[in-house]
């Protein structure tokens, strides 16, 4: 199917996000701060609230960058060179990711098609979970080219094992090089095969620091990581800090023509055995969005549970008719 493209040429300091929620605010915020952009558009099913937000936000503009932020519609986006997406139901404490399945597809059902008859040129940015599935929703019913359909996937979750490790070996965590792989959620895998500190292999690393029991640190971790949405909602009932400045890399590294590798959800074509689905891998962003995946090394035990993460994925989009 041929996706239909808007007459207006793309505004490449234009940003726009739908839904302004805690996340939405959040984001909205973090891109304000960001400088990369000139003007910002909010959208939300309650105007007021879009209009509060902008209002707050702008407010702010006097100590950062000239940016104009206003509330909008669906024409207002036309020309976006990014619309982040956050609508959709909220997760309670008692609640999985994918729990918010079946309303937020509901959700998308409304908001995408809109999107698809103003013509959007722009890259698709999906934060609203469950991630993978809704960035598969949104990339089969907008008919964009795949490549600019992508979901903030594992980002946040990989930042959050690159600070977990990089606390227990007291190192910068920007010297740790990781990936959280799959789900943005239960079955998400931390990819240590690849894992190392600056070029040197992980456990070595760790030794050199003082760390030998590897499998129970390793795992430890990986259970810290994949719980840690679920702590923050318990004490605080939402995540959108860490989440928002996930956003604002990722909007970084596409509005910078960056290169840059990060863990984002998008389809799958055969890679590693999976198709039909939409989870995170390692891919190069640029400013069309995915570029190409970069292939990681896995164990037969991380590839299993890759695949795993995958099906489950693919029996819920069947379970909700995608």
């Amino acid at each position: 199917m041929k996706e239909k493209t808007s007459s207006y040429l793309t505004n490449h300091r234009k940003v726009a996000v739908i839904g302004c929620g805690f996340v939405g605010a959040a984001c909205a915020f973090a891109l304000m701060e960001s400088g990369l952009f000139t003007e910002m558009v909010l959208l939300d099913v309650d105007r007021d609230r879009a209009e509060g937000e902008a209002m707050d936000i702008s407010h702010g503009v006097p100590f950062a960058k000239p940016m104009k932020i206003y509330a909008g519609d669906y024409q207002n986006l036309s020309d976006a060179a990014i619309i982040v997406i956050t609508a959709g139901a909220n997760q309670k404490p008692d609640e999985t990711r994918l729990d918010l399945v079946h309303k937020n597809v509901k959700i998308f059902q409304s908001i995408i098609p809109q999107l698809k008859e103003c013509g959007c040129n722009g890259v698709l940015l999906i934060v609203s979970n469950p991630v993978d599935i809704l960035t598969y929703v949104a990339a089969k019913l907008s008919g964009f080219t795949e490549n600019r359909v992508i979901g903030s996937g594992t980002v946040l979750d990989t930042a959050r094992l690159k600070r977990a490790v990089a606390d227990q070996l007291t190192v910068d965590s920007r010297s740790v090089h990781a990936f959280i792989i799959g789900e943005h959620g239960d079955s998400e895998i931390a990819a240590w095969s690849g894992a190392n500190i600056s070029g040197i292999p992980l456990n070595d690393f760790c030794e050199l620091r003082g760390h030998y029991n590897h499998p129970e640190n390793t795992a430890r971790i990986a259970e810290s990581v994949k719980n840690s949405a679920y702590e923050i909602i318990e004490k605080k009932q939402a995540t959108y800090f860490g989440i928002a400045m996930s956003v604002r890399r990722i909007c970084e590294v596409i509005m910078r023509d960056e290169k840059s590798i990060l863990p984002v959800s998008s389809l799958m074509f055969g890679e590693y055995g999976i198709s039909d689905v939409a989870l995170s891998m390692p891919a190069i962003i640029g400013k069309h969005g995915v570029e190409t995946r970069v292939p990681i090394p896995l164990s037969e035990d991380e590839m299993a549970r890759l695949q795993k993460s995958a099906s489950m994925l693919r029996d819920i989009l069947d379970e909700v008719g995608m």
